[in-house]
């Protein structure tokens, strides 16, 4: 009889086992709109910002599976970069070519890259002396986001972008300064982080307080963000 108690318990043990395997107990709420974003992902993005999402298309996109990234950036923010794309860029408006739901799909995509909770230390209010941000600008930031925030090809974001400006917070601009992009170009520069430019929070703030006099530009440089020759 025990026998028999015993065999019967590890049946509705196994019973259990394969219930939850095959129901969606485990399964993310969005997964639907996680694999329908990876749809749109590949059909629209996959050729500039690469196939894992690092940067690594044939044509220069910013790298989004970035864990710094992601952590500064709220899905509505996600939301509008794609929806209203950056002018004068290889990044176009996508808001006439796809639905709401095929953007709501593809941010959950993104945010699906999400791996870590990232915690920054930021100053409270960031407003500083513009004159002095440019001198710290033309000094560590100009060789690779070029001239007047103009932009390089696979460099540096086109900081005088008028959709960048609009749709990027004084935070998010600090944040990406001080603790940059992990595995790309865009290293750290906060004072006592592993980067080679060492500057102080005020320094910072006053290269996010120059960034905003930039006038805004559509006409980028020729090359920017356009294939590598040869490739």
């Amino acid at each position: 009889m025990k026998k028999i108690l015993i065999g019967f318990y590890i049946l509705i043990i196994i019973g259990i086992i394969v219930c939850i395997s095959n129901s969606d107990i485990f399964v993310k709420k969005n997964s639907k709109a996680i694999a329908a974003g990876g749809k749109v992902y590949s059909k629209n993005c996959l050729v500039c910002h690469g196939e894992t999402g690092k940067g690594e298309g044939l044509n220069a996109g910013t790298a989004l599976n970035n864990q710094n990234f992601l952590n500064t950036v709220s899905n509505k923010d996600l939301f509008n970069y794609v929806k209203y794309g950056r002018d004068g860029t290889g990044m176009p408006a996508y808001g006439p070519r796809l639905s709401e739901k095929d953007i709501n799909n593809l941010v959950a995509f993104m945010r699906d890259w999400q791996t870590e909770e990232n915690e920054f230390d930021f100053p409270k209010t960031i407003s500083g002396n513009s004159e002095r941000g440019e001198k710290q600008y033309n000094l560590y930031c100009l060789n690779c986001h070029g001239e007047a925030g103009a932009g390089k090809r696979k460099m540096g974001t086109a900081l005088a972008n008028p959709q960048y400006l609009k749709y990027t917070t004084d935070k998010q601009i600090w944040l990406t300064t001080a603790y940059g992009r992990e595995e790309t170009r865009m290293g750290p520069s906060l004072k006592g982080l592993d980067g080679v430019r060492q500057l102080s929070k005020e320094d910072i703030t006053d290269i996010v307080s120059y960034i905003r006099t930039l006038k805004p530009k559509t006409d980028t440089p020729n090359d920017y963000l356009k294939p590598e020759p040869n490739e």
